[in-house]
């Protein structure tokens, strides 16, 4: 998707580009299908289909039939035949490659199942279309409350109102068969219009609502994928991949679709290799199946009675010990086969640049060990010296005096000496 999250926002304004629907890029609706039949010319004598693909909220799509011959184009938004009244969609598919799309819902093209389309919306049906949706929050909100104060067991997911405002269905899941008879008589009387209930799979509620998922692109199901498969335990297997849940399933909580994506072609691969519960026998004893590497061709099996070493082998060397034991013959043990086997070096990551450093252009960073030096010795000898005036603070008087006759009696104690001068003999040239 080119524009971010943009088919998740209530009215079909992508939130990324903020085109109003109309994306330059084509790819801002839900399930969109390319018409590549669009510039292809019909042939002489042949009349174009009258049907067209209508889409409506959360990639909901409908084909209409176009009775009255109206110039639409991909992109209109059009009136077409409700149930009751009339309903707003937009169009998502025109030309020869809707006989393809009903070939693939399995509808004929002259079915009498088909509606027709009214007209093009006014803008009195599009004020009334978006006032209507832009409800649809809040109709949802107050629908779950009632529902809680029910006690029903069931989840209420999702609500679309029709293009009118005279209908509007709720989408909802649940595991067992609920009654809600009464939840239609409080909805009525509450919204004051026609309520359709319509219950849907855990598949089709993650479908219809959109999400991330953990590849970290948006749900397929909810952008290209139609046709939703049961997904088993048995593509994971063959997968050679963990059987934990919280890995293998998505947003609905059943198996993840792209688990049946590469199958077939594991399917494929796996033509080559031995079934695993073929035990292998050799002159030490019989070995089992411990697990594989498709991609890389090598299995790994370990002997019955002592399973504590596992061994490697190559696909090559189990087919030969398989044909061995089909003559009746034993193989040699699995440490010979595995001593076979010849690693080749990986290539390490080479410096083609040199040895010359990245940061040889960057300013050298200062030493901070020394300012911490310099700063620690000041704060030592500001300690000391702050020590010795308090320790002359904290001096008696009598020892104040005796100290001061001291100074008196040697006056020169506290002088600095100074060097002897250098005694010069000189003479004179008489």
């Amino acid at each position: 998707m080119s524009c971010n999250s943009c088919s998740s926002d209530i009215n079909s304004t992508p939130k990324g580009c903020k085109s109003n629907g109309n994306c330059n890029t084509g790819d801002c609706e839900k399930l969109t299908v390319f018409d590549w039949l669009g510039n292809m010319s019909l042939p002489t004598g042949q009349k174009p289909v009258d049907v067209v693909e209508v889409r409506f909220k959360n990639g909901r799509k409908h084909f209409y039939r176009n009775h009255d011959n109206l110039p639409i184009s991909i992109g209109d938004i059009i009136a077409v035949e409700g149930n009751p009244g009339h309903d707003i969609g937009t169009v998502s598919l025109t030309g020869e490659l809707i006989k393809v799309q009903l070939k693939r819902k399995g509808i004929k093209i002259d079915s009498e199942e088909i509606n027709k389309i009214y007209r093009k919306a006014t803008q009195k049906d599009i004020d009334t279309w978006t006032a209507v949706r832009n409800k649809e929050y809040e109709t949802q909100y107050r629908g779950r409350e009632i529902l809680g104060r029910l006690g029903l067991k069931m989840k209420l997911s999702d609500v679309e109102y029709q293009g009118d405002g005279n209908k509007a269905t709720f989408y909802y899941t649940a595991e067992e068969r609920v009654d809600f008879r009464q939840l239609i008589r409080d909805l009525a009387s509450a919204f004051s219009i026609r309520i359709e209930m319509k219950q849907v799979g855990l598949r089709q509620e993650a479908a219809r609502l959109g999400g991330i998922g953990s590849c970290g692109r948006e749900l397929c199901c909810s952008t290209w994928l139609t046709d939703l498969r049961n997904v088993s335990t048995s593509a994971a297997r063959y997968q050679q991949l963990s059987l934990n849940p919280q890995k293998l399933a998505g947003q609905c909580g059943k198996l993840k679709c792209c688990l049946n994506y590469e199958l077939d072609t594991y399917l494929d691969a796996l033509k080559g290799f031995p079934r695993q519960d073929v035990i292998l026998r050799t002159e030490k004893g019989d070995a089992t199946f411990i697990k594989m590497d498709i991609f890389k061709g090598v299995l790994w099996y370990t002997y019955k009675e002592n399973r504590i070493k596992w061994f490697k082998l190559t696909l090559e060397q189990v087919q030969e010990i398989i044909a061995l034991n089909k003559n009746n013959e034993l193989a040699n043990s699995l440490e010979e086969y595995e001593s076979d086997i010849l690693e080749v070096a990986k290539v390490e990551f080479e410096n083609v640049v040199g040895q010359d450093s990245l940061t040889r252009f960057d300013t050298p960073k200062r030493k901070k060990k020394r300012r911490n030096k310099s700063r620690n010795n000041q704060k030592t000898q500001a300690q000391a010296k702050n020590k010795s005036n308090q320790q002359k603070r904290n001096l008696n008087p009598n020892q104040k005096k005796s100290t001061k006759n001291q100074q008196k009696s040697n006056p020169n104690r506290n002088k600095k000496r100074r060097p002897p001068r250098k005694s010069t003999n000189t003479t004179k040239n008489e």
